[in-house]
């Protein structure tokens, strides 16, 4: 995803502003984060006494402080994640911010803490930074729509997928390249993509004779250089590509058939995964505890929704 890893708009032009591949250190949203001892990262393993102090103070009528999720992502790369004015469809508050989050991404946090019983905090931050995050501390976690990749690896563990994204292009209508079948096909195209991720890196390099353009800073500015002329095609994940006709009706989306035709990538370039600290297995036993549960079509479906309510402001 998206970007690789790592990700729409603001009604027409702002209609992909600060929201948004592959299957994805500048800096970010600041803050020291919340107190080690009440976060998931430190406190994974021990759920069982968590447990059991909550049932005690409970029968006296007090509570337990519950345990903290702080999840990473860009709040800009719909439709993976996004902000938005409110919590409607259930968007989640951004820290240090009057604004909401919403998406894929947004919806699988709240599951994961559903299910393990955690508070949810969304930490802002650009997609250069969502890294250094986790080994900072700042964060817990990162969800923001992040390929898989063997050097990323080196960097954070991953959980399991929790989404598998195919690679697409966008074009114009009425582009010469509108009706192309396969790669070959895109020959001599000017092309762009979103800065460290798959498909600037690994993809858009196996376009015979392309002329590359300096990498977008996000999903947005990409969708916007197409729109505006200043490229033939970007590359993305299927999820981006289908977001952004919704919010760009005369895009066209292509789609090679994943064989000999169609841009060849590693199953770690398009399988999406939730990244944290190295050396967290708590947490990352925890997180895939809830993945290891769910199915493709279950990911495809909870996708199809957050692609539903996509607003065209983000």
């Amino acid at each position: 995803m998206k970007k690789i890893m790592k990700p729409f708009m603001a009604m027409a032009m702002a209609a992909i502003t600060a929201v948004s591949l592959s299957a994805c250190g500048g800096s970010g949203a600041s803050g020291d984060g919340a107190d080690p001892a009440t976060t998931a990262s430190t406190e994974a393993g021990s759920k069982a006494d968590g447990e059991e102090a909550a049932g005690k103070e409970g029968g006296a009528g007090g509570s337990s402080e519950k345990r903290v999720l702080r999840v990473a992502m860009e709040c800009a790369y719909a439709p993976y994640n996004w902000s938005q004015p409110d919590d409607s469809n259930g968007a989640v508050p951004i820290m240090e911010s009057n604004e909401y989050a919403y998406g894929y991404d947004v919806m699988m946090a709240k599951k994961i803490c559903e299910e393990l019983d955690y508070d949810l905090q969304i930490v802002r931050l650009d997609w250069d930074s969502l890294i250094p995050a986790l080994q900072s501390g700042q964060a817990d976690c990162v969800i923001a729509g992040q390929s898989i990749t063997a050097e990323r690896l080196q960097a954070v563990d991953f959980s399991e997928p929790y989404y598998y994204a195919s690679i697409v292009t966008l074009v114009k209508k009425g582009s010469k390249y509108e009706n192309a079948a396969s790669v070959a096909d895109l020959a001599g195209a000017t092309c762009t993509s979103q800065q460290s991720t798959i498909w600037y890196q690994n993809c858009l390099p196996q376009i015979q004779d392309a002329n590359i353009l300096a990498a977008t800073a996000s999903a947005p500015d990409m969708l916007m250089s197409l729109n505006a002329g200043k490229c033939d095609l970007v590359v993305t994940d299927q999820p981006t590509g289908k977001g952004a006709l919704v919010v760009y009706p005369d895009f066209v989306l292509l789609e090679f058939g994943g064989g000999d035709g169609d841009f060849q990538v590693t199953d770690e370039d398009i399988n999406i995964g939730i990244s944290m600290k190295k050396g967290n297995t708590e947490l990352k036993e925890a997180i895939d505890s809830v993945l290891t549960k769910m199915t493709k079509d279950d990911f495809s479906a909870m996708m199809d929704e957050a692609i539903s309510v996509q607003p065209l402001a983000n």
